[in-house]
């Protein structure tokens, strides 16, 4: 099975086609990083217009890259959310709209189910049960997965994200948009010992996070300090070491809670390099299985959509009723699939 995949809940338009048997046939991302860096952050009225200008565009490009005709796909999966409702509207209209000119079923995909099954299409993957951190500019959770579509949450941001905490520290530093990148960079220039900012919410029990005292902490170390291109790495560098060591010390606070072995971590900040090199540490000493996507396949892209959606397709999942995205989407509310014997995560090898 061909799956076309489209993703454009936010800032990036992504395309992509997976196919069952062969795995990623062709990706293509649009980011609107230009578009949106005059105004210090995602304006969502011109990401949707933009997304209207790219989408069909770039259809033809991954398609052609994938050496396919648009007949020959048998399947579409795109995004209904979390996300820009008007954004998610032109995916999903697109979607939608193709799916019922060639008479093939579409399925919507949640945001970020997309981002949790992202690492799984190596074929090395783990599998169920483990436990995954979704860590990304709006989302920061700690879940349990027993299969796809069953998930419990261990543990959440009680406030900010850990992706959206180092976008606001890079913005009040004046750094420019896209802040988290940008402040990951800076981070590699700075002194770890300069600034020892607290690691929030280890001194108690639990799996919640919460960022916001440690930006402002951040916030009171910048207005001390001569604000100099040293002081903003060093302090760069502190907040970076907080919250990769907060992250990692629930990481395995949850696989010791769990008594799972295996961890998954997915989202934009499942990039960050300081991040991988600790939870590859930590995972190594415990002998714990780790799997992260490839730098790529952590923000937000197309493959990943295809590939959640082709995995529910496979299980005879349709979106067949009145087409319908979601700002907000618990992941708890979707419908679990029946995995069969296989060669990957509930895809058939035939």
């Amino acid at each position: 099975m061909r799956v076309l995949g489209i993703e454009p809940s936010c800032d990036e338009t992504g395309l992509a086609v997976y196919d069952t048997r062969h795995g990623l046939l062709a990706q293509r991302v649009y980011s609107q990083i230009a578009l949106h860096a005059a105004y210090g952050g995602v304006v969502p009225e011109l990401a949707s217009r933009d997304h209207v200008r790219k989408a069909v565009p770039l259809l033809r490009q991954t398609l052609a890259e994938a050496g396919l005709d648009l007949t020959e796909v048998d399947g579409i999966a795109y995004t209904a959310g979390p996300g820009l409702v008007g954004a998610l509207l032109v995916g999903a209209a697109l979607a939608r709209a193709l799916a019922w000119g060639l008479g093939i079923p579409a399925v919507e995909v949640h945001h970020m189910e997309g981002h949790l099954l992202a690492p799984l299409m190596a074929p090395d993957a783990p599998k169920p049960p483990f436990v995954a951190l979704l860590v990304s500019g709006g989302h920061t959770q700690l879940m349990l997965v027993d299969g796809i579509g069953r998930y419990r949450l261990l543990g959440q941001t009680l406030d900010d994200a850990a992706g959206e905490a180092f976008d606001k520290t890079a913005k009040l530093m004046g750094l420019p948009y896209p802040g988290g990148p940008n402040l990951a960079r800076l981070a590699e220039l700075g002194d770890p010992q300069r600034h020892r900012f607290p690691r929030p919410m280890l001194d108690r029990p639990g799996l919640d996070f919460s960022f916001s005292g440690l930006k402002t902490q951040v916030l009171l170390a910048w207005r001390d300090s001569d604000q100099g291109a040293q002081a903003r790495a060093d302090i760069a560098r502190g907040f970076e070491e907080a919250v990769v060591d907060t992250l990692a010390a629930k990481c395995e606070r949850a696989l010791r809670q769990t008594r799972c072995r295996r961890l998954v971590v997915s989202g934009g900040v499942g990039a960050n390099r300081r991040l991988r090199l600790r939870l590859e540490a930590m995972a190594q000493a415990q002998r714990w299985q780790l799997a992260f996507p490839p730098p790529e396949l952590c923000t937000d892209n197309g493959a990943m959509i295809a590939f959640a959606g082709a995995l529910r397709l496979a299980a005879g999942q349709r979106s067949d009723g009145p087409l319908t995205v979601r700002a907000r989407w618990e992941m708890g509310s979707l419908q679990p699939v029946m995995e069969s014997r296989d060669s990957g995560f509930g895809i058939r090898d035939s």
